[in-house]
C-alpha cells in the first residue's frame, strides 16, 4: 500500500518576526545549519520513499516558486513527482487536507495512505521518525484515523494535548480518549504527572477512504465545498510538476476550521501514536535559540555579534554586527530593514507586533528589502520621493517578464554577467559589464540571463509612482500573466 506525504506550508510564524514574514513565512526562514524547515521537510518526506513517489505540498500561490526552490535544493532527484495544490488564501487544514484527499485519490486510490505533516517542525533523528511513521501507517492501514503525539517533557503550555486511551497494540498505540486546548501551568503539571497525556504535533496518517468516510459523516459541509472547487480546478503538467491551482470563488466558500476540531474531536476512530523522535514546532525565538549551542553565560548567537557581560541572551544577526553591553535576558534580532528588542520572557507575544504592524499595513509586516522571485530576487538599496535604487540578480537561463510601466522609467547598469534586453522593439540585444540602457515609461521590455553565472544590476527607477503593482505583464514563462 502506497504512502504519499502531504506537506502543508501555510501561516506566518508571526512570533518570528522580523525573520519570518507574511511573504517570505517560517518555513524558508534559514536556520543556523543553513536550511530551511521546508528543505528539511522535503528530506524528511523522501526518507520514506526510497523507491519514489509523489509528494504533495499545500502552500499559498505566492509561496510556489520558492517551495519549488526549495524542493530542487533538497536535491530528491527525479524519482519523486512534485504535486502543488495551491490555495488563493488560508483556510485552515480541514480545507487543505480535504482537498489533498480529493486529488490524490484521482491519480492514486481510495487504498492509498497520506502522511500530513507541517512545513515549519523541526524533527530529529530520522530512523525514529521513520519507524514512528511506520506504526501510524499499520493502524491507518487497520481504518484509524492515526495522530502522532510527542512525550511531554516539561509542563508546557503552548501546545494541545492529547489523552491517551485503550492501548491497542504492544508498541505503544492507543485509542484517543480526548483532545485538550492549551492548558493553564498547574493543569499542565498535572498531566505530565499522570503519564496519560502527549503533546498534539499536528501530524497525521489515514487511508484516503477511510478519510473521506469520516468528513462525509461528521464534517459532509467542508467535504462537499472541497469537492466542488476540486472540480473547477483542473490539474496540468508545469514543467515535470503536476500543478493545481483552486478556484477562488469556490475556495473562499469553505469554513476556515482546523481538521482538529472539523474531524479529529468527533470521529470514533482515531488513534495516537507516541514519537519515538526529537520534535520541535520552532514556534519562538526561544525555540530558534537553542539550535545553536550556550556560551559559559548561557548566550546564544547566531550571526555577528560581540557580546560583553551579557547573559540569558539571545542574538541573531544577517549581516551587521551587534554589541551588547550589561545586559541579560533578552532577545535580539537584527534583519537589514527591522530590529526586534525583546525581553526573554515575552517570546510568545512578538507575533503581537507583526499583528499591530498589518494593522498599520506597515511593509515590514509583509516583505524584507529583499524580495524572491521565480527569476532570481531584487533588493531595495534606497529610495525617495520619485526614486528607488534596486539590485537586481537574475539566475542563468532566466527571464522577467515582458511588461511595461505606466508611471516610472528606469535605468539598468549591469555589475555582472551579460544581459540580454529587449526595450521598445522586438529585437534583444547584448548588455555587457559596465553598459547600461534606459527605459521610458510605457515602453515594453524584458530583461533575461543568457549566460551560466547570475546576472547582477543596478535599477534606477524614477517617476510619480514607483510602486510594484505599476506592472503591466504582456507575456511570462512562470504564467504570471492573467
Amino acid at each position: 500500500m502506497s504512502i504519499i506525504p502531504v506537506i502543508l506550508s501555510g501561516g506566518a510564524g508571526t512570533r518570528l518576526w522580523p525573520v519570518s514574514r507574511e511573504g517570505h513565512p517560517k518555513p524558508f526562514m534559514r536556520l543556523p545549519d543553513g536550511q530551511t524547515l521546508l528543505g528539511k521537510t522535503y528530506r524528511r518526506a523522501a526518507t520514506l520513499l526510497p523507491g519514489g513517489g509523489t509528494i504533495m505540498t499545500v502552500t499559498n500561490r505566492e509561496h510556489y516558486f520558492a517551495s519549488k526552490d526549495q524542493l530542487a535544493e533538497a536535491c530528491i532527484g527525479e524519482r519523486h513527482q512534485a504535486h502543488y495544490l495551491l490555495e488563493p488564501e488560508g483556510r485552515n487544514t480541514a480545507a487543505a487536507i480535504a482537498h489533498a484527499a480529493l486529488a490524490l485519490v484521482e491519480t492514486h486510490g481510495e487504498n492509498s495512505v497520506l502522511l500530513v505533516m507541517a512545513a515549519d517542525h523541526l524533527i530529529e533523528n530520522e530512523t525514529a521518525f521513520v519507524q514512528t511513521m511506520d506504526h501510524a501507517r499499520q493502524l491507518a492501514e487497520e481504518g484509524y484515523l492515526v495522530t502522532c503525539g510527542i512525550p511531554p517533557s516539561r509542563a508546557e503550555t503552548g501546545f494541545g494535548y492529547i489523552e491517551t486511551g485503550q492501548p491497542l497494540n504492544d508498541w505503544g498505540g492507543h485509542q484517543v480518549a480526548r483532545f485538550v486546548e492549551k492548558p493553564d501551568l498547574e493543569t499542565a503539571r498535572e498531566y505530565l504527572e499522570s503519564g496519560r497525556f502527549l503533546w498534539n504535533a499536528g501530524i497525521f496518517c489515514f487511508r484516503i477512504d477511510t478519510l473521506l468516510a469520516e468528513l462525509r459523516e461528521h464534517a459532509p459541509d467542508i467535504l462537499a465545498a472541497a469537492r466542488e472547487c476540486l472540480e473547477a480546478s483542473p490539474a496540468h503538467d508545469s514543467g515535470g510538476v503536476l500543478l493545481q491551482e483552486l478556484h477562488q470563488d469556490s475556495f473562499v466558500q469553505l469554513p476556515d476550521i482546523s481538521i482538529d476540531y472539523a474531524l479529529m474531536e468527533r470521529s470514533r476512530k482515531v488513534a495516537v501514536v507516541p514519537a519515538a523522535f526529537d520534535w520541535s514546532d520552532i514556534g519562538s525565538w526561544t525555540a530558534v535559540g537553542e539550535l545553536v549551542p550556550a556560551d559559559e553565560h548561557n548566550n546564544r548567537v547566531d550571526g555577528n555579534a560581540l557580546l560583553e557581560d551579557t547573559r540569558n541572551t539571545i542574538v541573531h544577526s544577517e549581516s551587521r554586527l551587534v554589541a551588547t553591553l550589561g545586559v541579560e535576558d533578552l532577545i535580539i534580532v537584527d534583519t537589514s530593514d527591522a530590529v526586534l528588542v525583546a525581553r526573554a520572557d515575552r517570546a510568545q507575544d512578538i507575533g503581537r507586533i507583526a499583528k499591530r504592524l498589518k494593522q498599520e499595513k506597515h511593509p515590514a509586516y509583509h516583505l524584507h528589502d529583499t524580495v524572491n522571485r521565480p527569476w532570481g530576487s531584487y533588493t531595495v538599496l534606497e529610495e525617495g520621493p520619485r526614486f528607488k535604487i534596486k539590485r537586481i540578480v537574475v539566475k542563468p537561463g532566466a527571464a522577467l517578464s515582458l511588461q511595461m510601466h505606466h508611471h516610472r522609467s528606469e535605468h539598468w547598469i549591469v555589475v555582472q554577467g551579460m544581459a540580454q534586453i529587449i526595450n521598445g522593439s522586438d529585437q534583444p540585444r547584448m548588455v555587457n559589464i559596465n553598459e547600461s540602457t534606459f527605459i521610458p515609461a510605457g515602453h515594453r521590455h524584458r530583461l533575461s540571463n543568457p549566460g551560466v553565472i547570475d546576472l547582477v544590476l543596478i535599477e534606477v527607477q524614477s517617476g510619480e509612482y514607483l510602486g510594484e503593482d505599476d506592472i503591466v505583464r504582456l507575456d511570462d514563462k512562470y504564467g504570471r500573466v492573467s
